[in-house]
């Protein structure tokens, strides 16, 4: 059962990866836009409510869609002051609790709300208040589509810290390391980096230790970059 479960994480991390790489372009969609909006008013005294809809509506995309992938990524923001006390298992623990009962339920009332909300605006195809602007309906679908990824991604990260306490996965956390901050962390505790890879079976592709009495694990997924998981006891967000 957990080993279909643990399917399921992997594809809806898949799902919310590609997701939260495709907004990275809608960003410099945006810039582009808001920079030639600003050239064609103030060079040409040319402008348009659309070109002013269409930066909002971008930003909108990126911030709501990427919700999952930051979550994916575990780069939402925590207490560390609190977290970083904890044993890996109690903040597993933590994590479920928090996601059960506090992420999921909410996120689905937004959902819903969401879906609703853009059913009506469609059927009387809501449109701009200003003159020239773009429909605002459509862009109305992007909240339940955005609060279901990070729905599916809340799904996702309990399932791993289930896995997790049941022994089946060493890491559910997955921070990303270069080069750079890897060395300048190592030396902070005052240990020497030691980079040494194995394989190892599933998701993982590396094993990144640390010389010394601290350790690193590290995992690098196909064609993807180092990340940092633990440094000895200390397990980092």
């Amino acid at each position: 059962m957990m080993k279909l479960l643990l399917g399921l994480s992997r594809a809806i991390d898949a799902l919310n990866e590609r997701v939260g790489r495709a907004t990275h372009w809608l960003i410099l969609a945006a810039i582009l836009f808001s920079a030639g909006n600003a050239v064609s008013r103030y060079g040409f005294n040319l402008s348009s409510n659309a070109f002013l809809d269409i930066q909002w509506y971008l930003y909108s995309i990126v911030f709501l869609g990427a919700a999952g992938y930051t979550l994916k990524h575990n780069q939402h923001v925590r207490i560390d002051l609190v977290s970083g006390m904890l044993s890996p298992r109690t903040r597993a623990w933590i994590d479920i609790f928090g996601g059960v009962f506090m992420l999921l339920p909410v996120c689905l009332i937004i959902f819903w709300y969401g879906w609703t909300a853009f059913l009506e605006a469609y059927r009387i195809q809501e449109g701009s208040l200003d003159a020239g602007g773009l429909p605002r309906w459509p862009i109305k679908v992007v909240v339940p589509l955005a609060f279901l990824l990070l729905i599916l991604q809340g799904v996702s990260e309990t399932i791993k810290r289930i896995a997790f306490l049941r022994g089946l996965l060493e890491t559910v956390t997955e921070e990303r390391v270069n080069q750079v901050n890897a060395p300048l962390l190592a030396r902070a505790r005052g240990i020497n980096l030691v980079e040494r890879r194995t394989p190892e079976a599933g998701r993982y592709a590396s094993l990144v230790t640390l010389e010394g009495s601290a350790t690193v694990g590290g995992t690098v997924a196909a064609g993807g970059e180092p990340r940092i998981v633990r440094l000895g006891e200390h397990w980092l967000d």
